[in-house]
């Protein structure tokens, strides 16, 4: 897996459209991060091999590889952060780019200044950490350990993305406790998405996939309708 390094500061810009590169380019440029750029599905995933990039911006409607391809095959070796770009409405896009891994999304059209908050929201996450380092949660067959930043089911490891490990530590974290989505919204993805509780509910269907033995009757991870989610107190 591709793993974040000090030196971390390199974003990819995939994007079919000159003008709108150029203008994320510049802006991604003067805020002091190296930017490389892609025109097409297949240069993006080339790229993302062989550099080391803290973050993808990726246009859903790319040639020759479209953006969800991109991103299930990126999934396949690397954990980057994936903003995924989509058209402005079109909410099926955005659940399947956020199921083929996808980590945040920005409809069009948008403004540089939303975009850079999306951009520090992500270096955000990647300085700071929310699990508790040399502890394990533990539910039955279900347990995730924090100094390794992994989760187990019946003695398997699952793999998650960031932002599904994020969520599950987040919860975790507070066993018993019911976590509001506004503060799983804002504790994950920052308060620029504190108020988007579609992301929030399309990124737990995704972790209850994985996780649960039985996504529709969860035992793991808990709804409190009008409220939240939270994880049972440890066996």
């Amino acid at each position: 897996m591709a793993k974040m390094t000090e030196q971390a500061s390199s974003i990819l810009v995939a994007e079919d459209d000159p003008e709108m590169l150029r203008a994320v380019r510049r802006a991604l440029e003067f805020s002091g991060y190296r930017v490389l750029t892609a025109q097409d599905g297949e240069t993006a995933l080339e790229l993302t091999s062989n550099e080391s990039l803290v973050l993808l911006v990726l246009d859903i409607g790319l040639p020759r590889l479209d953006g969800l391809t991109v991103c299930r095959r990126i999934r396949e070796f690397s954990d980057i952060h994936i903003i995924m770009i989509t058209a402005r409405g079109q909410d099926e896009d955005i659940v399947r780019g956020l199921d083929a891994g996808a980590d945040d999304y920005l409809p069009k059209p948008f403004s540089i200044d939303q975009l850079l908050a999306r951009v520090r929201a992500v270096m955000r996450r990647t300085r700071l950490s929310i699990e508790k380092p040399h502890a394990v949660y533990s539910n039955g067959d279900f347990s995730v350990d924090f100094a390794w930043r992994r989760a187990m089911v019946a003695g398997r490891e699952v793999h998650l993305s960031p932002t599904e490990y994020r969520l599950l530590a987040a919860l975790a974290t507070y066993p018993g406790l019911v976590l509001t989505t506004h503060q799983l919204l804002e504790q994950v993805w920052g308060s620029e998405s504190a108020h988007d509780r579609h992301l929030l509910q399309v990124n737990m269907t995704r972790l209850r996939r994985k996780i649960e033995p039985d996504p529709v009757h969860p035992r793991y991870i808990i709804t409190t309708p009008g409220v939240g989610y939270g994880v049972p107190k440890p066996e």
